[in-house]
């Protein structure tokens, strides 16, 4: 217990968090990993998953191929990418790593979207006439938004959590607060460094969220479909029920003195 409080101290201590190894610089070079990473592989993946999304060909082995990627250890990849020639353009190789570990939930989450798209709205607007292109970018990006966004938060999460192996080989970010604190034995700094990085995981993941809520082009369409699926069933208190047969006010109640029975009467011959 003493070790979270040793934490909580040293992440008060004005000191840490100023010059060159102070927590805000270690944390905006997190964020450039981050989002440079995260940019790069929605850049490569999600134009690939749209289009094979979209053609209904070749998805299944795109998918399965980006998957092997999540059996290689990224740390290993980092590894052999720093011990080549790249490891001597700086945070190249962590980059690159990195958005190979992005790149296998942005492609099956964007493609399932994709696939999974109400066919009958599907074939409705190519029915109205729509080219190819418009019945990509206007009918099945919005039904499949929400699971390619959802693609995009499970990619950033995992680039903030694991770019503090950057710090292994030099590198820079949030891990090498946590690798100083390894090396002089600070355990409350090791702690305090795993903090930052949860905190900072929890964040994007909470802006992403949002922004999904934001920009999400069916968001007005979707919240008066439920509105409307919540008022269909059942009848308000002002909506009358449907007359009786058997009420007064029918025209062709039996008991009706204007009814059939005397038009009978009344087109019965004269003696």
């Amino acid at each position: 217990m003493s070790f979270f409080l040793d934490a909580w101290t040293w992440l008060i201590t004005g000191a840490n968090w100023t010059g060159g190894d102070g927590a805000t610089h270690r944390l905006a070079e997190h964020l450039f990993l981050t989002v440079v990473c995260l940019g790069i592989a929605c850049a490569v993946a999600l134009p690939v998953a749209l289009w094979l999304g979209h053609v209904g060909r070749g998805g299944a082995l795109a998918v399965n191929i980006s998957n092997v990627g999540r059996a290689v250890p990224t740390f290993a990849v980092l590894v052999l990418l720093t011990l080549s020639p790249l490891g001597r353009l700086g945070d190249v190789p962590t980059i690159i790593a990195l958005v190979l570990f992005a790149i296998p939930p942005l492609l099956t989450n964007a493609y399932v979207g994709m696939r999974e798209a109400d066919r009958d709205v599907v074939e409705a607007a190519r029915g109205m006439g729509m080219s190819g292109w418009q019945l990509l970018g206007r009918v099945e990006v919005p039904l499949a938004f929400p699971l390619i966004m959802t693609g995009v938060r499970s990619a950033a999460v995992q680039v903030v959590a694991t770019a503090t192996l950057a710090a292994l080989p030099g590198g820079g970010g949030l891990g090498r607060i946590i690798t100083a604190g390894f090396g002089t034995y600070d355990t409350p700094q090791v702690v305090a460094g795993a903090a930052l990085v949860a905190a900072l995981a929890l964040l994007v993941e909470g802006v992403l969220v949002v922004a999904e809520r934001l920009l999400d082009p069916m968001r007005g369409r979707r919240t008066s479909g439920k509105a409307r699926g919540r008022g269909r069933p059942g009848r308000t208190g002002s909506e009358s029920p449907p007359p009786s047969p058997s009420s007064p006010s029918s025209s062709h109640s039996p008991s009706s003195p204007s009814g059939f029975d005397e038009k009978v009467i009344s087109a019965r011959p004269t003696s």
